[in-house]
């Protein structure tokens, strides 16, 4: 995970750099333009010069092919040459030769200008070449002073970006710690800081009334589920004892008996859904907020205890290890709940006489039962999903264990390998 300004940092750099990397052709070709153009101006006003200073000599015109032919022997980059017909256009030229001036080997770039000039009357065309000077150098200067402004640049931004954020994102930092300490069951409403940020502000009165509204909406369905539990209950309990009481009438016929009969485990079964179904409701409502440490292998011993008539009655061997003896903190109410339905779950479907195997490590524990098919994973957690059509259970037991696994941040999977049934608790 990336910090939110660090993250808008990152493309602004890139931004930045790219804009450096095309500056520097942009300096050259602009810098090139500006300069050959100054040239330019100062070639004409070179011709323009020495147009009027042969004019002011007023001398002959022997004189004068005498003082060009000195001009052109002195000046090998100003050259005049007599010409019958003046040039409809100026001339301006590039090009890169060896220069006179100096003694060494050096190819310099020049840049020219073939113009008319008229001297006593006659016409002439001067040639005049000026050095230009290599701009390649001046824009490694500016590239350098550029990229040396760019670097203060990005560390004037890191440094701001460090110090400003701590006193921009305080607020935002403040409710987000809030929100994360929040617990729904508690009732308490958050105070949120005063900002002067009003994105900040916004965003804090918007979370304000949707936690109002979060919580009126658990009270309610708190009150609503304690309530209807309560109700169904008190009529299923009286039922109950009617029906117990009716069963010793000893005038009842065999069928009269059976039918009563079926109707107490109807009834028995309608109470265990409604238990199950409060109980879940507590569950995702975080109503078990209790939590202590305790460990993992006295919660499996104390589950196996309750159901030992249970696997007496099916004759089946459990294979227990316990590899290791992890020490968890959660409500134990609910590990006990968790652990006693996934071995009730094995123990119902396992076949008589066979084996269930229960592993404990350190990170999990698997129960694992023989078994012909494997289940669907995509529904087998869900609610009132039976494993078979002719078990008596109510269906939730998994459902159960999943949403205890969901409010504890445990994982709990399934796996089918070599006929055996696996699920497997990862905390």
């Amino acid at each position: 995970m990336k910090n939110l300004l660090n993250k808008s940092l990152k493309p602004l750099t890139v931004f930045a750099f790219v804009v450096f990397a095309l500056s520097i052709p942009t300096y050259f070709l602009l810098v090139d333009w500006i300069w050959l153009k100054e040239l330019d101006e100062n070639n004409e006003l070179i011709a323009q010069r020495i147009e009027n200073e042969f004019n002011d000599q007023q001398i002959s015109n022997e004189k004068l092919e005498e003082s060009i032919q000195f001009w052109n022997e002195i000046q090998p980059l100003s050259k005049i040459e007599p010409v019958f017909e003046p040039l409809k256009k100026d001339s301006i030229y590039s090009i890169r030769r060896q220069n006179p001036y100096i003694e060494k080997k050096s190819i310099d770039r020049f840049r020219g200008l073939i113009t008319n000039i008229k001297i006593n009357n006659l016409n002439y065309t001067i040639t005049i070449e000026t050095n230009v000077e290599e701009s390649e150098e001046t824009v490694v200067y500016i590239a350098v002073v550029t990229f040396f402004l760019f670097l203060v640049l990005l560390v004037g931004f890191w440094i701001l970006n460090k110090r400003l954020s701590k006193k921009i994102w305080k607020p935002f930092k403040d409710t987000l710690q809030k929100l994360k300490s929040f617990q729904l069951n508690n009732h308490t409403k958050i105070q949120f800081s005063e900002t002067d940020i009003t994105e900040f502000q916004e965003l804090n009165t918007a979370l304000d009334k949707l936690l109002q509204h979060s919580i009126s909406t658990y009270k309610s369905q708190k009150e609503f589920t304690e309530n209807a539990s309560h109700e169904l209950q008190t009529p299923i309990a009286i039922i109950k004892n009617k029906l117990d009481v009716l069963l010793q009438d000893k005038s009842l016929t065999d069928k009269q008996y059976d039918t009563i009969e079926e109707i107490n485990l109807t009834l028995t079964r309608m109470s265990r859904i409604n238990k199950n179904l409060l109980l879940l409701a507590k569950i995702e409502n975080r109503q078990f907020a209790n939590e202590q440490e305790f460990y993992l292998s006295e919660i499996i011993s104390n589950s196996i205890n309750e159901l030992e008539d249970f696997i007496s009655d099916k004759n089946i061997e459990l294979d227990t290890k316990i590899l290791e003896n992890p020490k968890l903190k959660s409500n134990q109410s609910l590990a006990e709940i968790l652990v006693s339905n996934l071995l009730l779950n094995a123990v119902r479907y396992s076949e008589n006489g066979s084996t269930i195997s229960i592993t404990l490590t350190k990170n999990e524990l698997i129960i694992s039962n023989k078994g012909n098919q494997e289940l669907d994973k995509t529904t087998l957690f869900d609610r009132f999903k039976k494993i078979s059509p002719h078990s008596k259970g109510s269906g939730l037991g998994l459902a159960i264990v999943k949403e205890i696994c969901n409010n504890n941040t445990w994982e709990i999977d399934y796996q089918f390998e070599d006929n055996q049934h696996h699920f497997m608790l990862k905390f």
